[in-house]
């Protein structure tokens, strides 16, 4: 295959860009799911990095950057619009804003990538840096990605592959970066074979297909590794000690969770659903999502009722619910400070413990820069100014110790990996993604917490309002799960995993690493040139 006569020409940057942004989009989990288009969506990109100029190569990565994103977070548009109340003529810009910034990222990826491995200076130069450069330059983007401005690591690539157990395994080597690194790769080596049907290609070295077939091998590991682990694993989650395990999906409408007049109805609801969960057979936990309680539990009546409920029924209750905390100050007087947390009630009807949320999220529940940004204020103010927790423990009930993960802290794996190392045999995620309405976002989100159970090798067990609730067990397996926007009451064996994985020890660095390679490689293709 020839290269463009003109690399560089709009319409060859945007058709490239389009095609690899639509044939992600159709991959990614959502109503669609095409996972097999994860190892060739990238190709497109790749081969415009090559060919163009760093300058142009940018542009085109800029282009599939935003029409990737506005395919994917299109669902912003309803948190703002339907449940934030704000008008479609700066909720549409919110989300090209959002989906510009997201670009910056393929955008330096592939003008990093020109730069290394292009050949818009020298036609025959080695086609190996592009496959192996190409994967170490997109995986430190994303870690940069998931630190920066608080942090939004959205539905990075190897998430794309959280329905098939047998290939993700690995993930508990380098985490779900690992298998980002993995799908770049593969596309990397689809654009080398493609490279390599020019008919007037002259690089042939050795050091090339050297390169080349450690890549290969690479992969083959990758695979192999998940293959068996699977199979290991699987038997000792077969044998394990598991705990009976409830999860209540109340499915309560957002235009009235917070209304004084429905907070009784909204937690009979939630006392129905369980005790048909409990009644089944001997539920040793329940688990009610995020702000299940719409109330604080500190100061209000109706706490009598769900206390009443773990006291008859004999079990630990785990439900979300604001906080807040009266701590002194300097002065000797007192400032309120709010959480958005979840409490442990035990069959004594005494709060066995609580927990805080550590990740907010910006401008949903604080102003970032508030001194500077006044004029959002209003932004926060039906949901409140949070305070951020600092206790990362597991919560401890019997051999249960729950690491805890509240909304979308279930997207960022530190959170999940310190809950382990500090013991957490169990990972719950209590959320409400009711803001999502009926779109991908549910699906998306449920995706990324799959990846959580697989690199710490333990049971991850989610309840969200509206869904989607259920258990993933320690391989990735969905074991149990509702639908959206559907009251359910599901009850699961929850496998007690106390394994140690290579991420838990320093397998989270996965990402890091390859953001800290970025400047070496600059540093190298500099002396080269020098």
């Amino acid at each position: 295959m020839k290269p463009s006569p003109k690399p560089d020409a709009a319409v060859t940057l945007i058709v490239a860009a389009a095609a690899s942004a639509a044939l992600l989009a159709l991959a990614m989990p959502g109503r669609i799911g095409w996972w097999p288009l994860l190892f060739v969506a990238l190709a497109p990109l790749l081969l415009t990095a090559l060919y163009a100029r760093p300058g142009r190569s940018a542009l085109g990565g800029f282009v599939f950057g935003l029409l990737y994103h506005l395919a994917l977070l299109y669902w912003i548009m309803i948190v703002l619009g339907r449940y934030g109340g704000l008008p479609v003529w700066i909720t549409l810009p919110a989300l090209f804003l959002l989906a510009a910034y997201m670009a910056c990222f393929p955008a330096v990826f592939c003008f990093l990538l020109s730069s290394l491995a292009g050949r818009f200076w020298h036609r025959e130069r080695s086609i190996a840096p592009l496959v192996w450069g190409a994967p170490v330059l997109w995986v430190g983007l994303d870690f940069l990605r998931s630190v920066l401005f608080s942090g939004f690591p959205w539905m990075d690539l190897g998430y794309g592959l959280f329905s098939q157990p047998k290939l993700i395994q690995a993930a508990d080597i380098g985490g779900h970066h690992l298998l980002t690194f993995s799908l770049v790769l593969c596309n990397g080596l689809v654009v080398a074979i493609i490279d390599r049907q020019r008919r007037d290609v002259h690089w042939n070295i050795r050091r090339e297909r050297r390169l080349l077939l450690a890549a290969v091998a690479f992969l083959a590991f990758v695979v192999g590794y998940s293959v068996v682990r699977h199979r290991v694993v699987g038997a000792i989650v077969a044998r394990s000690m598991q705990a009976r395990v409830a999860v209540v999906q109340g499915n309560i409408d957002q235009a009235i969770k917070w209304s004084p007049t429905t907070k009784a109805a909204t937690v009979e609801t939630y006392l129905k659903l369980s005790r048909q969960a409990a009644g089944e057979a001997d539920t040793e936990l329940v688990v009610w999502p995020e702000t299940a309680l719409p109330f604080y539990p500190q100061q209000d009546a109706l706490i009598g009722r769900v206390n009443e409920f773990t006291a008859t029924s004999n079990t630990w209750l785990l439900t979300g619910a604001p906080l807040y905390s009266l701590p002194p100050q300097a002065d000797g007087g007192q400032q309120v400070r709010y959480y958005n947390g979840a409490v442990l009630i035990g069959p004594d009807g005494r709060i066995g413990g609580q927990r805080a949320k550590q990740h907010l999220v910006p401008f949903g529940e604080y102003v970032p820069l508030r001194r500077f940004l006044p004029f959002l204020e209003p932004l926060v103010v039906s949901v409140g100014d949070f305070s951020v927790g600092v206790d990362k423990g597991p919560l401890a009930l019997g051999p249960m110790r729950l690491g805890v993960l509240i909304c979308y802290e279930s997207i960022f794996p530190d959170i999940a990996h310190e809950s382990v190392i500090r013991g957490a045999n169990l990972l719950v995620n209590i959320t409400n993604d009711a803001w999502y309405g009926r779109s991908s976002a549910p699906y998306q989100s449920m995706a990324m917490a799959v990846l959580r159970a697989v690199e710490n090798k333990r049971t991850l067990i989610r309840a969200a309002n509206t869904g989607i609730s259920g258990f993933v067990d320690p391989l990735g397996r969905i074991v149990a799960r509702s639908e959206i926007f559907t009251e359910a009451a599901l009850v699961s064996q929850a496998p007690m995993l106390e394994l140690t994985t290579v991420f838990n020890r320093n397998g989270h660095r996965f990402g890091a690493a390859c953001a800290f390679c970025i400047p070496l490689l600059l540093l190298f293709r500099s002396r080269r040139e020098a």
